[in-house]
């Protein structure tokens, strides 16, 4: 299981099995977040079996399926939500951990600023300047109501 971490509460990874589910437990995961649609992959365990997997683990689990190029509003939304609610540290998943890492980006738009997410992702080895213009409306709603 290679995992990356964003900040202290978050990271993310490639798609996760049971047995990853374990080696998250006992590195200190207290909360998984899986982004991936169910039948996404013939070999992607479902994501049913990785809750009930979890669950056996003490872990919390939350799946938020989002389709890559097709994140929406209530997608960031629930994650934001999930991961706000979750007990840290979190562990999100998708099949190369790059949804997850946007979501996580859109996500925090609401607390952070565009260059610190940017700088972020990018240390984290994930290249998110496409969202720039997207983070910078989030940035500048938050600014305007503020």
């Amino acid at each position: 299981m290679k995992v990356t971490k964003l900040t202290p509460n978050i990271s993310v990874a490639h798609q996760l099995t049971e047995r990853d589910l374990e080696e998250a437990a006992a590195a200190g995961f207290k909360t998984i977040i899986n982004n991936r649609p169910d039948g996404e992959a013939p070999d992607q365990p479902p994501s049913e079996e990785l809750a009930a997997a979890a669950e056996r683990l003490g872990l919390a689990y939350h799946h938020i399926p989002a389709v890559s190029g097709q994140i929406a509003d209530a997608q960031v939304e629930a994650f934001r939500t999930a991961l706000g609610r979750a007990e840290k540290p979190a562990l999100a998943f998708c099949r190369t951990g790059t949804r997850s890492t946007t979501l996580w980006a859109l996500a925090a738009s609401d607390r952070l600023s565009v260059n610190e997410i940017l700088q972020t992702t990018s240390e984290a080895g994930y290249n998110l300047e496409a969202l720039r213009p997207q983070l910078g409306a989030t940035s500048n709603k938050r600014s305007s109501s503020t």
